[in-house]
């Protein structure tokens, strides 16, 4: 064999074994290290939502301003709360006028009733005074009727007994009457004083009257309160539409503020690579914004699902299915959080800006 073709052989050999094994060390290091161009940073975004409704009298905030927690955004007009309050307050204070009428009237009927009670048992004690007395007259009064047909009395005096038993029964016929009334006026003054009792309520704090009026307030304080708007957390106000003098309407959002100790990215990697990466591991996150600063952080977290188009509800409620090859089969891309770490102090995150992500699967020095 010619030894010029000899060797242009073995240089094509040569230069294809470089070139297969280059491929395949390329190939290995991107299984081991997985990359993907489909990076978004992500931020928690906190809706400004006013609780009351309002016209806006005071607006201390422009577009893409950085605020703190706590600051002042805007001032809805406080008058008509300011109105709500002091009408609340002197509700409350018109259901303790009402509770403390009503506590005198519990006390007048609660002493009805004792002088009630104590009328009864001095009709009781009459009854049995009675009683008392008839035994005795009745005694006297057979007494001396025995006595007189052996002349040891005289008639008047059998008379005289007679009379007294008579008197004696009259008195417990009147000290039953007058039992029987006491115990009828017990019974009214009961009846007033479980009216008085039922219109009182429960006592002090746990009044039912008393704990609406206070909730009033409360309430009323609270949507004072509202009218002032305040940062929920440090970040930066985005999409700010409003004016002086604009409506707001309760439980509506009236802007957009971005929490910026809360930013994240994002990395979509297909699902035949997801089965390498784990919580913990390295990665490099290269913005588009700043393609020169690589920014080092670590997997926090891998997705668990993603939406799937076909079979969702399509027009007149028949499923949406996507045309598709049968001899190809897309991988689906799965979420794979990154916390960022040693953000460098000239980058600024912006959410919904692109990066690169590049994982370490195999880096001995990852995120515990």
């Amino acid at each position: 064999m010619n030894v010029k073709l000899f060797l242009k052989y073995l240089l094509t050999g040569i230069v294809v074994t470089i070139a297969v094994c280059a491929v395949y060390f390329k190939y290995q290091d991107y299984i081991e290290n997985p990359w993907t161009r489909d990076g978004q940073v992500r931020a928690e975004v906190i809706q400004i939502t006013p609780r009351v409704s309002g016209p806006i009298v005071n607006l201390l905030v422009t577009d893409n301003q950085f605020v703190n927690a706590g600051d002042l955004l805007f001032e809805i007009d406080p008058r008509t709360f300011q109105v709500e309050l002091e009408q609340s307050k002197a509700q409350y204070d018109k259901a303790k006028d009402t509770y403390l009428a009503n506590q005198k009237r519990v006390d007048a009927a609660t002493a009805q009733v004792n002088v009630s009670q104590a009328a009864i048992n001095q009709a009781k004690s009459m009854v049995k005074e009675t009683d008392a007395e008839i035994e005795k007259n009745t005694a006297e009064y057979e007494r001396q009727q025995n006595l007189l047909p052996q002349g040891a009395t005289s008639q008047k005096t059998v008379e005289r007994a007679k009379a007294n038993y008579i008197v004696s029964i009259q008195k417990r016929q009147e000290a039953l009457a007058n039992l029987t009334q006491t115990q009828a006026t017990l019974a009214n003054t009961e009846a007033s004083l479980a009216e008085a009792l039922a219109n009182l309520g429960a006592k002090d704090e746990a009044n039912a009257s008393l704990r609406e009026a206070k909730a009033a307030v409360e309430q009323a304080e609270l949507n004072l309160e509202f009218t002032q708007v305040r940062a929920p957390v440090e970040g930066y106000l985005t999409n700010l539409n409003l004016r002086l003098g604009s409506q707001t309407v309760s439980n509506q959002p009236a802007a957009a503020l971005v929490d910026v100790n809360s930013f994240w990215v994002d990395g979509f990697f297909k699902e035949t690579i997801i089965g390498n990466i784990q919580q913990g591991d390295k990665a490099i996150v290269t913005l588009m914004t700043y393609p020169d600063t690589p920014i080092e952080g670590y997997v926090s977290s891998i997705g668990w699902g993603i939406a799937q188009q076909d079979g969702s509800t399509g027009f007149e409620l028949l499923p949406n299915v996507n045309p598709t090859f049968e001899w190809i089969r897309l991988a689906q891309r799965v979420p794979v959080s990154i916390l960022l770490t040693n953000l460098p102090d000239e980058i600024k995150l912006r959410v919904g800006t692109t990066a690169s992500v590049l994982l370490m699967t195999n880096d001995d020095q990852n995120h515990p």
